[in-house]
């Protein structure tokens, strides 16, 4: 870990009197990373270094990922304390929203986003992309309840013959099997959403739990809209608090740092990263916390690259990757 980011997370940990944890699920382009299982036994050896504590946050960047992985990760950390908060300094999205929803606080910045849980369903039984065969395009969960929806309210068909023809009509696009992976899905998201609401809240405010998942699985129409804090906080009722001006300052250095350090604005090309026998290392991911640093690192070699044959095109070939104790004290 270099010194300026190891001095950041000093600082936000004694201002919020915490332990911090900090989770960058890189997005550079060519080499992006989600949220997955393989970030459960990382976090283990964080926390089990940090032991029991009053209080842990955790700086959260994603665009989301696996749902259960979610659940797991915030079980996981109420096993080390009883207080847990995220801090958002950018992006949170998808899983990581959810991730948000298992906090009994979240600090959000000026930049701070999150998004709906409404999540896209891929199976063997989605319909092929006409564009490219060997494509199954994936199926907005959605999508397919706001289709039943303008049936109903907008079309006006009441009767149970005519929404049985709607229904026989979506599964000769959809493959009926590809269907009931969406409703299992739909049933998935909003359980794994009141299991991580109910960490931090009782059955007496189950109104206000179902409230907030209404508005994240169903109301926002479009899975992409970005939720700002104001709406996070005053719309959809979730525990958010403002960062102060030194918070925000402290927060937004530290997620340059990451973005600096790692190059997440910058697309990763493998042939100008290569060294002379064609092999490159990228870090695309990091867990960290004040003593440690748990990198995902992707290990390929470029062949193909030196032939004298301008029009060739290189072979890349991932290796190795995976998550691993990040020895370059540089980063």
């Amino acid at each position: 870990m270099n010194s300026q980011r190891k001095e950041l997370i000093k600082r936000i940990s004694e201002l919020k009197n915490s332990n911090l944890i900090c989770y960058m699920g890189g997005d550079r382009q060519n080499v992006s990373i989600r949220v997955a299982p393989d970030i459960i036994p990382v976090f283990y050896n964080h926390l089990e270094k940090l032991g029991d504590c009053d209080r842990i946050d955790l700086f959260l960047y994603t665009k989301g990922g696996d749902v259960l992985t979610a659940l797991r990760l915030v079980e996981l950390i109420y096993e080390y304390t009883d207080n847990f908060s995220v801090i958002v300094p950018y992006k949170a999205y998808s899983a990581g929203t959810l991730i948000c929803l298992g906090a009994s606080e979240i600090a959000m910045t000026k930049m701070s986003e999150i998004s709906p849980v409404d999540p896209n369903v891929t199976s063997m039984y989605n319909p092929l992309d006409d564009n490219n065969r060997q494509i199954k395009l994936p199926i907005n969960v959605e999508d397919v309840y706001s289709f039943f929806s303008i049936a109903k309210d907008v079309v006006g068909l009441r009767t149970d013959d005519a929404l049985v023809k709607v229904f026989t009509n979506l599964t000769e696009h959809i493959h009926p099997l590809a269907v009931g992976s969406i409703y299992r899905t739909h049933a998935l998201i909003r359980s794994v959403a009141r299991s991580l609401l109910m960490t931090h809240m009782d059955y007496k405010q189950e109104y206000k739990m179902n409230d907030i998942i209404d508005n994240l699985t169903e109301r926002i129409h479009a899975h992409n809209y970005m939720i700002t804090r104001r709406e996070a906080k005053d719309d959809i009722k979730l525990p958010v608090i403002y960062c102060n001006e030194e918070l925000e300052h402290l927060v937004w250095q530290l997620y340059n740092t990451y973005e600096d350090d790692f190059k997440l604005n910058e697309p990763f090309i493998p042939e100008m990263n290569a060294d002379i026998n064609g092999k490159f290392t990228v870090c695309s991911g990091i867990i960290e916390t004040i003593d440690r640093t748990d990198g995902y690192m992707f290990d390929g070699i470029i062949t193909g690259m030196n032939n004298g044959n301008q029009n060739s095109v290189p072979n890349i070939n991932i290796i190795n990757q995976g998550w691993r104790i990040y020895q370059d004290e540089r980063l």
